[in-house]
């Protein structure tokens, strides 16, 4: 993990995002408590799936924005590796 803290422009909106996603997953999570119909559950799974690949398209935005950026500023390549791996991981 990377020992670095710097602000990044966006933390504030991802925060919110990922606290509206905790929410939906904790309704969702009551639907099955309750025995709602299947494909409704499906239905709002997806669309937890996709908030969070959408919270990970801003926060890889920033960390190339932002960490990649002064990575290459300083010739840090295992920025790179670690973006690349990053990456790899959240395409999967």
């Amino acid at each position: 993990m990377e020992n670095h803290k710097h602000n990044h422009p966006s933390q504030k909106q991802v925060i919110n995002r990922l606290s509206r996603i905790i929410g939906h997953a904790e309704a969702i999570k009551r639907m099955c408590v309750e025995e709602k119909d299947c494909s409704e559950i499906l239905i709002q799974i997806a669309a937890v799936k996709s908030a969070l690949n959408n919270v990970g398209k801003i926060i890889l935005q920033d960390h190339i924005n932002h960490c990649i950026i002064d990575a290459a500023k300083n010739d840090d390549e295992e920025a790179l590796v670690k973006l690349n791996n990053a990456i790899e991981k959240f395409l999967k």
